[in-house]
């Protein structure tokens, strides 16, 4: 079935566009000869950001699902399979949806992105739901002109961490633009959460969300605490204590604690919040992995984390700082991620750099230009051809560490290999 699934998504990347034009107006026209399907989605939940979109989703349809509440979630990159972005209540979408609701999109004689109509087909496949279904959607980039933000009246807007992501798509490249860009363009009618951000974000954000009358819950107003090595969320009526052993990064911390603020705001129990975190796990994020790749490698460790910016890099790095074991990377990046800039993360902390290109995808960069990225900044470095080359590669019996990193396309070929 994975064969299937990838084989349709390769012919989805042929026939529609990768490229990213933002703009509404594609998206609107079609919907609006569809009968505007999306005026039909109740409890919408648009998750916006940078860094941190996807945990901050999974946890709060966590925390929804233990409260017997019914969700849809709409969300992007998949990591090895396009079904992964579509979940309908208790199961992903059937590829033959997808194809049908191709179908119909599609007579609508409008050519859309790729994005876009992935966008509209959630919308197609969410509107055959319950009315009291919650509908979690990802936006994509930015948040203005993106597909997503389609809904003026949304039960609640979440801001993730806020970072120079996408700069390339804003003009003046700065973190103001790209800040209004995001959170400019909220809605006026709802309640509007932001995440933590750095001191300099912070400000921004607050100067800009000042003149929109919508209720406003910051950060601070809760947050996640360190006790004697334990972990609390804790707010004006909550002090949770926190357990997981899947949950590996301050970060992803960071990410459960925005979803818990909102988990709790919609009337979910306490209670019911302490016994859900446990059983969250974020897939390709900071995640211990074991299967075929480990099969061959005594011990050693395989970590997998789709982290690609700086801020989502730095959390990595600050995790494996707590090894006292050799680190050996397996590191695949595309083009417009800033390769240099985030490698230097990791000095001191990577004991060999292993380069890859990530397959299927053109915007990838080669392993050559990448290791001499890597050899630039200090690194030991070896090119593999894939995967499985790159594993072979470390050539060690002594207890270590590997980490597979720089993009979710890298990691969910990983995870699929697995």
């Amino acid at each position: 079935m994975l064969q299937t699934s990838t084989k349709l998504y390769k012919k989805l990347q042929k026939q529609y566009s990768r490229r990213i034009n933002l703009d509404l107006g594609r998206i609107k026209k079609v919907l609006e000869r569809l009968n505007n399907p999306e005026k039909t989605l109740n409890n919408v939940v648009n998750v916006i950001g940078s860094d941190g979109k996807n945990s901050v989703l999974t946890s709060l349809k966590y925390f929804l699902e233990a409260n017997k509440e019914k969700v849809n979630t709409f969300t992007s990159p998949h990591l090895y399979d396009v079904r992964q972005r579509f979940w309908l209540g208790n199961k992903f979408i059937t590829l033959k949806e997808i194809k049908k609701y191709k179908k119909i999109i599609e007579k609508t004689n409008f050519k859309l992105t790729l994005f876009e109509l992935l966008t509209c087909i959630f919308i197609l496949s969410a509107m055959k739901k319950d009315s009291d279904f919650y509908n979690l959607i990802e936006s994509g980039l930015l948040f203005k002109k993106d597909s997503t933000n389609l809904w003026s009246n949304p039960m609640a807007q979440v801001i993730t961490n806020i970072n120079y992501q996408h700069q390339e798509w804003v003009k003046p490249k700065t973190i103001n633009e790209i800040c209004k860009q995001k959170v400019g363009f909220l809605s006026k009618n709802t309640n509007i959460y932001i995440g933590k951000q750095n001191p300099k974000t912070f400000k921004i954000v607050k100067k800009i969300l000042k003149k929109n009358p919508s209720e406003k819950i910051f950060y601070g107003s809760w947050k996640i605490v360190n006790k004697k090595k334990n972990k609390y969320y804790k707010d004006r009526n909550n002090n949770i204590y926190l357990d997981s052993k899947y949950i590996n990064s301050d970060g992803l911390w960071e990410n459960v604690g925005l979803a818990i603020k909102v988990a709790l705001d919609l009337g979910i129990h306490p209670k019911i919040v302490q016994k859900t975190v446990p059983k969250i796990k974020f897939e390709g994020r900071v995640q211990f992995i074991r299967g075929k790749l480990t099969k061959n490698l005594k011990n050693i460790k395989l970590l997998v984390d789709g982290c690609h910016s700086d801020g989502s890099t730095k959390n990595l790095a600050k995790f494996l700082k707590e090894f006292k074991i050799p680190i050996y990377s397996i590191w695949g990046s595309l083009k417009n991620k800033n390769p240099n800039k985030l490698i230097k993360n990791f000095k001191g902390i990577f004991r060999k750099v292993i380069t890859i290109k990530i397959p299927n995808e053109p915007n990838a960069m080669n392993s050559i230009d990448l290791s001499k990225i890597a050899k630039k900044n200090g690194f030991r470095t070896e090119e593999a051809k894939n995967i499985k080359d790159a594993l072979k590669k470390v050539s060690t019996k002594e207890k270590s560490l590997i980490v597979i990193f720089g993009s979710l396309y890298l990691v969910g070929h990983a995870l699929s290999l697995n």
